[in-house]
């Protein structure tokens, strides 16, 4: 079910991944971003939303990674926005995400996976700041809903991700740290912060986000083992040899 964390902000989280989906109000209607993960689950969103009584008026992805570029039918035929350079990547990559959400999410309607435009320069159609960075993802965008104290982080700020470098992208490290600086000065006023992945983080537990992101981010700038309590969790210990072995190699 939709649960709302601050006025006019719902958020759902799915299974998989702890993926959440967020609707934001926007006029008469919602803003969705990035709705997931799989067929049932788009569906039973869209159950959500009929019980709000609130039109889909807009779409969002924050990055064009195959599951936050998902769509359905139910959601209506509107604008579907990403940033410009995020819109270009989803465009070149249609095919491996079609490719991927098959292996990994029954009954999404392939045909409109990534089916994104760039979103206007005034910000028109989507509520709030876009803040943009290139960490994780070529034009990752992250929104920031000052009148209600909501900063929605992509995949960034989690409980369960740690930080993933982009293995196709120069210098991930460095744009991790610029993309933490930026996330940071929009923080600052928040008091709830939706990461794409992971519980939603309220008052104190904002700082410690950020903190756990930069601590992992400073630890693979100097060389050093990070000391993380997400790792844990085996399924990351892949994902974490990347990152290491891309900062090691930049490094060198």
């Amino acid at each position: 079910m939709l649960r709302e964390v601050a006025d006019g902000v719902w958020v759902r989280q799915s299974e998989w991944v702890w993926s959440n989906a967020v609707a934001v109000r926007s006029g008469d209607g919602v803003v969705l971003i990035d709705p997931g993960i799989d067929g049932s689950d788009l569906n039973e969103l869209a159950d959500d939303l009929d019980r709000l009584g609130l039109a889909v008026v807009a779409g969002l992805s924050t990055h064009p990674h195959w599951d936050h570029l998902l769509w359905h039918p139910r959601f209506g035929d509107v604008p579907r926005y990403a940033t410009p350079a995020g819109a270009g990547a989803a465009g070149r990559a249609r095919d491996r995400a079609r490719a991927m959400a098959a292996r990994s999410a029954a009954g999404v309607p392939a045909e409109l996976i990534g089916l994104v435009t760039p979103l206007p320069a005034d910000g028109a159609g989507v509520p709030g700041e876009i803040i943009e960075h290139q960490a994780h993802a070529v034009g990752h965008a992250a929104v920031r809903l000052a009148d209600r104290g909501v900063l929605l982080a992509g995949d960034m700020l989690s409980d369960v991700l740690i930080p993933l470098l982009d293995a196709g992208r120069p210098d991930q490290v460095g744009a991790y740290e610029t993309a933490l600086d930026r996330l940071g000065a929009a923080a600052r006023d928040v008091t709830v912060v939706v990461p794409g992945h992971g519980a939603v983080a309220e008052g104190p537990e904002v700082a410690a986000r950020l903190a756990a992101d930069r601590a992992y981010i400073d630890a693979l700038r100097h060389g050093d083992e990070p000391v993380d309590a997400r790792l844990a969790q085996d399924w990351l210990a892949g994902p974490h040899r990347s990152n290491l072995e891309q900062a090691r190699h930049r490094a060198g």
